[in-house]
């Protein structure tokens, strides 16, 4: 067979195979319930910011310190800065926006968010321009002072032995007293994954 023949072929087998199992995209796509647990990779997920949410909340409005609140004079807390003490980059400001929302729908505090205060600080030098009626403009001094501050710090351990992964990660929180400094409440949160690596076949 002539040689530049065979060539032509196998160039045009290698083109029909890369046309066929050549690049894809995701073109169609269905909606998931959010709180569905599927890992698809051993890093940190969505679900797992769920599941510390709701422990702190749930464990801060069930502990004796604030079982009994008077609705007329809920405690004010402020979700502070949460520390990322892992290797991997995780959205923290997600994490503490869970966990503000989760406390929030518990209906036993009060809250502060700490972005909106800088927001709110700049608009009060807007009003205070002169662009704004002097009769309705709002200035600083009526804000609510906060009565708690939750801190935390996420940490993890990886350990791998063979072709086995264990993944354990600690939520450690905190309520800070702002008057006197204690810590009223605190708590942590433990998730522990096991993978298995397998060949991955074409």
């Amino acid at each position: 067979m002539n040689t530049r023949l065979i060539v032509s072929a196998s160039l045009a087998a290698m083109l029909s195979a890369c046309y066929v199992g050549g690049p894809r995209a995701y073109t169609r796509g269905t909606y998931e319930d959010p709180n569905t647990i599927e890992m698809l990779s051993d890093e940190f997920n969505e679900n797992d910011l769920q599941l510390i949410a709701k422990k702190m909340a749930e464990s801060l409005s069930n502990s004796p310190r604030f079982a009994q609140t008077d609705p007329q004079r809920l405690p004010i807390v402020l979700v502070g800065k949460l520390k990322n003490s892992t290797s991997e980059h995780i959205d923290m400001r997600s994490l503490g926006d869970k966990i503000q929302t989760a406390l929030a729908q518990t209906g036993r505090f009060a809250l502060v968010d700490q972005q909106a205060r800088w927001d709110i600080a700049e608009e009060y030098e807007y009003q205070g321009s002169g662009y704004v009626d002097p009769n309705q403009a709002k200035g600083p001094g009526q804000q609510v002072s906060v009565d708690f501050i939750m801190t935390g710090d996420l940490a993890s351990i990886i350990q791998e032995v063979g072709n086995d992964k264990l993944v354990y990660y600690k939520m450690t929180a905190k309520l800070n007293n702002v008057r006197n400094g204690l810590i009223e409440w605190t708590d942590e949160k433990q998730i522990r994954k096991k993978f298995e690596r397998r060949a991955v076949g074409w």
